[in-house]
């Protein structure tokens, strides 16, 4: 049998579940085997180009390094592991399980972002995101309210309509949702951290579509973002470094040295990889050190000039390839709530990749994001293989028939 949540959402199929098939875990049938193995890999293949990607960038940056050329290097192995640990545990908790504990996640989620704004928070490249921590560390709160938006917009949307009472979200429900989402975009607003705006922005979309939301309320949420942006540049109420990215952006000769000078240096470094690249580790851009920011927000300029064209269309096709797998377990899933969660999961990782590719190319503007997996990050690192284990646990706990 076949049914929809809405016209305007993923065709959903339904199954009758087996009797004590929900969560039921055998030894033919264990939670290994239920894993979405082509998704894994690909991330870990992903996270393995970025710990030597951001090698090359580090290695011979002894003012960052501190004269240890490896020590990017086994940080990024490090995340990645930690991030593998974080996936796992999010896959034995389950999501249904973190459903009921969505509340409690999401305002520890707030304060963490509040705390920013204190004089625990540091400022980096202009932006005051980043929380301190004794020790040396940092963390970047932003990063786990993409998850907890997308938790908390999604149990708020599914509720009623899992527990059979409506077909799609009633309008009420809408407002809801929104209302909760607007709470950590009003405080990373005040950060500014424009870049994580813009991919809230799009997991809220990416929401609203999967739900099943009326179509009206798209089309508002958009016209909405176009009329907020005009508003935020009419009032003044960018700094003057995000200004001045923009007008980069927009005249790409303004000030080569100045506020053109990292999407200039991207440009030529990718455009001379040419096919091959020039070798792994022999970028004259990259070795030079002509690049600022490389080994995070422009991780993709090593790839285009060392690997060249075919290396860094390699890295596109795995996030292709996540975004494809990520998808189908949004569409197979036999619950709103899941395809919400998965749907929300899509935006953030197309978006985020889109960006970060985009500016290093020069068809989007500099905002500062990572690129999912690849870029150096603890805590963009962490989020995401959070957000991979959510997608395995949506996965994993479908009933047996669902899954044969």
């Amino acid at each position: 049998m076949t049914a929809s949540h809405s016209s305007r959402t993923f065709s959903i199929r339904r199954y009758a579940p087996e009797p004590g098939a929900w969560g039921k875990i055998t030894a033919r049938d264990s939670v290994v085997r239920k894993l979405d193995w082509i998704l894994l890999l690909s991330c870990a293949a992903l996270s393995l180009i970025g710990a030597v990607l951001v090698h090359s960038a580090t290695r011979n940056r002894t003012e960052l390094n501190h004269g240890e050329p490896y020590f990017f290097f086994l940080r990024h192995l490090l995340n990645t592991g930690i991030g593998l640990a974080l996936a796992a545990l999010t896959i034995w908790l389950g999501h249904r399980t973190l459903r009921g504990a969505v509340p409690v996640l999401f305002g520890l989620a707030v304060v963490l972002a509040l705390l920013v704004l204190t004089p625990l928070g540091s400022t980096i490249n202009g932006s005051r995101s980043w929380l301190a921590i004794p020790g040396g560390f940092s963390l970047q709160p932003a990063e786990f309210t993409k998850i907890t938006i997308t938790l908390g917009m999604a149990m708020i949307l599914a509720a009623r309509v899992d527990a059979g009472d409506r077909p799609h979200p009633d309008h009420r429900t809408v407002v809801q949702a929104l209302g909760l989402a607007a709470i950590p975009v009003a405080v990373i607003l005040l950060m500014p951290d424009l870049g994580s705006v813009m991919v809230l922005g799009a997991i809220v979309l990416g929401v609203l579509m999967a739900s099943g939301a009326s179509n009206r309320w798209i089309l508002g949420l958009l016209g909405t973002g176009v009329v907020g942006c005009l508003a935020i540049w009419q009032f003044g109420l960018l700094d003057e470094y995000q200004i001045a990215r923009f007008a980069a952006f927009a005249n790409p000769s303004l000030d080569p040295a100045g506020v053109g000078y990292n999407t200039n240096q991207a440009r030529i470094a990718i455009g001379g990889g040419g096919l091959t690249g020039s070798g792994l580790f022999r970028g004259s851009q990259t070795t030079g050190q002509f690049v600022p920011e490389q080994q995070t927000d422009f991780i993709f300029t090593v790839a285009g000039e060392e690997l060249g064209f075919l290396g860094a269309g390699l890295i596109i096709v795995l996030l292709g390839v996540v975004l494809w797998r990520a998808c189908r377990i949004a569409r197979e899933t036999t619950e709103l709530y899941g395809t919400i969660v998965a749907a929300g999961i899509v935006a953030w990782f197309a978006f985020q990749a889109f960006e970060n590719i985009g500016m290093t190319l020069g068809i989007m503007p500099v905002t500062g994001l990572p690129l999912p997996f690849v870029s150096y990050g603890g805590t963009s690192m962490f989020a995401v293989w959070i957000a991979i284990g959510l997608l395995q646990s949506i996965r994993a706990q479908r009933p047996v028939s669902a899954a044969r």
